[in-house]
């Protein structure tokens, strides 16, 4: 069964960074998509971040584009959500996701990790 184990989230106020990490279990990261979603309360769950591990392509929401970065690790089995500059806006839970398939399209359609809660301080 593949599964997936976010970590990372926290407390920290406007400005600050926060790294986010996805680490999964029972499947390789190679040539898969994992990405990054996130749910603030009263909202609906939006994408954040895709990548797909072999080719290290790389996609973002309009809305994080030149403050959050999105890596892969092979050798960890692991992939990273670098987030810079947070704001208020950003206080959500975090998911990370897979797909078997190497496409940002289907990301999230093999299987969902827990959520990791990130909090932004004014």
């Amino acid at each position: 069964e593949v599964q997936l184990q976010a970590s990372g989230g926290g407390v920290v106020q406007a400005g600050g960074s926060l790294r986010l990490s996805c680490a999964a279990s029972s499947f390789t990261f190679d040539d898969r998509a994992i990405g990054w979603f996130r749910q603030a309360p009263g909202n609906v769950r939006e994408a954040v971040a895709c990548i797909t591990t072999r080719s290290r392509k790389s996609e973002y929401a309009d809305f994080v584009k030149g403050r959050f970065a999105i890596s892969s690790d092979f050798a960890k089995n692991t992939v990273f959500l670098q987030m810079n500059n947070l704001q208020p806006a950003d206080t959500a839970v975090y998911y990370c996701a897979a797909s078997l398939d190497p496409y940002c399209t289907v990301v999230g359609s093999t299987t969902w990790g827990q959520g990791t809660l990130v909090t932004v301080s004014s």
